[in-house]
């Protein structure tokens, strides 16, 4: 085995512009045998926790770091002996053929050798250098810039043309799950990255011809620290237990603090008698079209801030500090918080305003148990317009939640407990709980987010309001 057969696989960017990741655990060893696409290690970076196939045949030789250390992206992290023939391939595909006379002048020339250089980032994949197979070209093939390919082969078919053949469109795996949920097909999107990778923009800009609007700004984690030799680990002293904060607490906390001193939070509270929701959420349960559904107050509770946003579109919207404007947005990715033992997290349903009750209650349903696998993708927390977070799963009464960056409100919501209420004129036991609503005072000014707060409290008391406001 040559060293020009050892391949180097680097921490990609698994995640939209993260600089690090933490590796959790290694799936191989030296020695080992890994097959193209086989899973090799999971990372954890700001976001996420995430599982790396790596990209080629071949047999392990080292692993550059152990397991606990906090690697840049771009780094590589595991090296890999590919065989022989594999790796001299390119060279044997590029050579002339002993017996073939030299190629008259109409023929096109043979294919050049593209020097080494930084390709698109992709998960799974690394910053790779230029060493990938392509088909020899047609002499009727000339080099073209990517995007322009991809272009006119969309006119192509908008020319009546009939299909095109095109190769697999370069995308990142959020991007790719992105087009899916809004059923865009990346062979018809033109591509503007570069190299001709898709971005987020572009997928949108394919679903309707005006600008898409702009997804709520990631939490960007404060510059790291040069890495140690080392993974830093948690450890006790005589009187205190220190524990590094790394990952998705440390994302969630600069996040946080970003927040609570960015944008001018004011909360509202009203406390709703929601004997009726409950009731109706026991009917459901029983409904055969809810049937296999988780169906809990939550669902019911998500579905009412939907039609209030819906009824007071103006809260859903994000704050442009560069241009100085206020986005409106007009599709709602509905975030949920979620504990997990990384920390909190909130993965948002996209476009929930569009979902029926079911599809609602099916997509909450796979949030939370993805949250709880540890499974969340970087592009299910991205692009949130109002989170739900329900602290009464703790038996806590209500609270004043900080905003989730780049959206606009937040709405908690507590236990809900059997209480002595009014009701009919006489003291009686109800359920009942406590909202709290915190909005961005830039954009939402009191009157419209006490009118979302009581929107939300009056659809919980009489849900049958759901028939009637939907």
């Amino acid at each position: 085995m040559t060293e020009s057969a050892v391949r180097e696989f680097k921490m990609p960017d698994v995640g939209e512009g993260l600089t690090e990741a933490e590796i959790l655990k290694w799936y191989v060893q030296p020695g080992d045998t890994v097959t193209d696409g086989q899973i090799v290690c999971e990372v954890e970076t700001a976001k996420a926790a995430v599982e790396l196939p790596i990209p080629y045949d071949g047999v392990v030789r080292e692993l550059h770091f152990p397991e606990g250390t906090t690697v840049d992206v771009g780094t590589s992290i595991i090296a890999v002996a590919v065989g022989g023939g594999a790796a001299d391939a390119p060279a044997r595909e590029a050579a002339p053929e002993p017996a073939q006379a030299p190629a008259p002048a109409a023929t096109a020339p043979a294919e050049e050798k593209k020097p080494e250089g930084r390709q698109p980032v992709l998960v799974g994949y690394g910053v790779a250098t230029s060493s990938t197979r392509r088909r020899p070209r047609k002499a009727q093939d000339a080099p073209a810039d990517p995007a322009r390919q991809a272009a006119a082969a969309v006119q192509a078919e908008m020319n009546g043309h009939g299909p095109v053949t095109r190769e697999r469109p370069l995308a990142k795996p959020p991007v790719r799950k992105l087009a899916k949920d809004l059923g865009v097909d990346l062979t018809t999107v033109v591509p503007s990255g570069p190299d001709g990778v898709i971005t987020r923009e572009d997928v949108h800009a394919a679903v309707a011809p005006a600008p898409a609007p702009e997804a709520a700004p990631a939490a960007e984690a404060p510059t790291p620290a040069p890495a140690a030799p080392a993974a830093p680990v948690s450890y006790d002293t005589a009187r205190e237990t220190r524990v590094p904060v790394k990952g998705v607490r440390k994302a969630t906390a600069a996040a946080m603090v970003g927040s609570a001193f960015t944008a001018p939070h004011v909360t509202e509270f009203v406390t709703v008698d929601v004997t009726r929701t409950m009731k109706l959420v026991e009917e459901l349960k029983q409904d055969k079209e809810f049937a296999g559904l988780r169906v809990n107050p939550l669902l019911l509770i998500a579905k009412a801030l939907l039609v209030a946003i819906k009824r007071n579109p103006d809260v859903n919207a994000s704050w442009d500090e560069a241009a100085q404007e206020i986005v409106v947005k007009h599709y709602v990715n509905l975030g949920i918080a979620a504990a997990t033992p990384r920390g909190l997290i909130v993965p948002n349903i996209k476009d929930a305003h569009a979902k029926t009750l079911p599809q609602l209650a099916e997509s909450l349903g796979e949030l939370v148990s993805t949250a709880r696998e540890g499974k969340t993708s970087p592009a299910a927390m991205q692009g949130g317009t109002v989170t739900i977070t329900n602290v009464g799963v703790f038996g806590v009464d209500t609270g004043t939640p900080i905003l989730n960056p780049g959206e606009s409100a937040i709405l908690a919501v507590g236990a809900i407990k059997a209480q002595p209420w009014v009701h009919k004129g006489k003291v009686k036991p109800r359920q009942v709980t406590t909202l709290a609503l915190s909005f961005d005072h830039r954009l939402v000014d009191g009157e419209l987010g006490s009118k979302v707060l009581a929107d939300v409290a009056a659809i919980l008391e009489q849900p049958k309001r759901l028939l009637t406001w939907a």
